[in-house]
């Protein structure tokens, strides 16, 4: 999300927990600068991929990223439940960012994941 009552870095917040972008804090972009932080993208990833859970389709409500419903798992905001992510935009961002050379980001349940 954008805040447009902010500046620098603290323009650019994650739609989800609403923290700033900032260079300890990767954020993957969605559609209409929609933005999912490393830290939230890492619960979806363990909670709706690896762990079955999350939420179903929300009746009228669109996944921010993708801006599409679907009837597939969903990983609500803890601060929104308005606000959702689905599962293919989960498993999206999470081996786009994994695939950022400038973080050392690696999806949840991996060999590599601590």
């Amino acid at each position: 999300m954008h805040d447009h009552d902010a500046e620098g870095n603290a323009y650019f917040k994650c739609d989800f927990c609403r923290s700033p972008w900032s260079e300890e804090r990767p954020m993957v972009e969605g559609h209409r600068g929609s933005l999912i932080c490393g830290p939230c993208l890492r619960v979806a990833y363990r909670e709706v991929v690896l762990g079955g859970g999350g939420v179903g389709a929300v009746s009228g409500v669109a996944c921010v990223l993708c801006l599409q419903t679907n009837d597939v798992r969903h990983w609500p905001s803890p601060l929104d439940a308005s606000v959702i992510a689905c599962e293919g935009c989960i498993t999206r961002a999470a081996r786009t960012l994994e695939k950022d050379p400038d973080f050392d980001w690696v999806r949840p349940g991996t060999d590599q994941d601590s």
